[in-house]
């Protein structure tokens, strides 16, 4: 009788690994995204070929692959003058510039995308992230104990709102919201609309015309506006035009007498509610519109399941109004290779820390 082998008997081969760079966005940015921290889930193709149409830039992607299986994504692009051979990942400033990567990728994988990246370029900036951020956590401490250079500068804290904790939001709170409602409705007919997955370039329109009469025009140039044509609505209109993405986006507007008053603009991406942009219309200030658009905004995303908002950098005051508190910090990463390059980004440390923002 033929002894039966038991799982011991037999030998586990180890994995293949694999890296390429290639032209362009790789197809397979997908696959890893799909594979990566739900939190990322955005971090797809469409998301970077919207900011190459939108800012420009011609990509590269490395792509690792394990027993053929991809498992890190990362694209970038070249920023500076050529010979410095600097690169940058793609994408918008919020929610965070990061790229995919499985969440099982191990270390042969890591070391192969940090050992193609040091053939293709002197540094890589990453971010801004999140401390903890889960691409970076794996990423950094391979590079160090690769001889990677590795530079930092604080941006902001964040700012998180636990939508799951009880008693949010006050009994007291929604009853005062909802006295300066009647009086806000004295200014006309109110119209709270909540728009998802659709009618993306007639809502942008509309999130532009609040923007166009907001203090950010009025007291900026407008280059930080997120949906003017000055701004940065080419890049959002580029996302909404990807099914998917489309369908992460969510936006709550405020007409009154049909013209827009106040939005809320928002990516889910598993349990989070990453919010990009609100806005109010000066003239009706004295109501809070955006605060109480947001309010019913929240109260919809917590009935929706979402776990948390994190609103990013920014003005304080209001979030933590709503019951923010803070969080990781975000910061500006710069990754340079092994070699000259790395003794040269040690000795400008201190300066790229100081071209950041003051922490606290």
């Amino acid at each position: 009788m033929t002894k039966p082998m038991l799982l011991s008997d037999f030998t586990r081969l180890p994995s293949r690994t694999r890296a390429s760079v290639g032209a362009g966005l790789s197809g397979a940015i997908d696959l890893v995204a799909d594979a990566a921290a739900p939190s990322h889930a955005f971090l797809r193709y469409a998301w970077y070929a919207a900011a190459l149409a939108a800012y420009g830039g011609a990509a590269r992607t490395i792509l690792v692959e394990e027993d053929d299986l991809p498992v890190i994504a990362l694209p970038f692009v070249r920023v500076g003058p050529a010979i410095a051979r600097v690169a940058t990942i793609p994408g918008s400033y919020w929610p965070f510039r990061s790229f995919p990567i499985h969440r099982h990728a191990d270390v042969p994988a890591l070391d192969a995308v940090l050992d193609t990246l040091a053939r293709s370029v002197n540094a890589l900036r990453i971010g801004p992230l999140v401390d903890g951020d889960p691409a970076l956590a794996a990423l950094l401490p391979r590079a160090r104990a690769k001889g990677w250079a590795v530079l930092d500068r604080f941006v902001a804290d964040s700012y998180l709102l636990d939508l799951q904790q009880p008693d949010w939001p006050r009994g007291s709170t929604l009853r005062k919201n909802r006295y300066h409602e009647k009086t806000l409705a004295a200014q006309g007919v109110l119209d709270w609309r909540f728009v998802g997955a659709r009618d993306w370039d007639a809502t942008f329109d509309q999130l532009a015309a609040v923007e166009q009469k907001s203090w950010i025009t009025a007291k900026t140039d407008g280059r930080d506006a997120k949906f003017t044509r000055a701004g940065h609505g080419a890049f959002w209109r580029e996302v909404a035009r990807d099914p998917l993405l489309a369908g992460m986006l969510s936006a709550a507007v405020l007409n009154i007498d049909g013209a827009p008053a106040a939005f809320s603009f928002d990516l889910d991406a598993g349990t989070t509610r990453y919010a990009i942009a609100n806005s109010y219309d000066p003239a009706f200030a004295r109501h809070s519109p955006g605060k109480l658009l947001y309010y019913r905004n929240l109260v919809r995303a917590r009935a929706a399941g979402l776990r948390s908002v994190d609103w990013g950098a920014g003005d304080s005051g209001y979030k933590t109004t709503l019951g923010a508190e803070r969080g990781p910090a975000l910061r500006d990463w710069l990754l340079v290779r092994p070699g000259v390059p790395a003794f040269v980004g040690a000795m400008l440390k201190g300066r790229w820390a100081a071209s950041g923002n003051r922490v606290g």
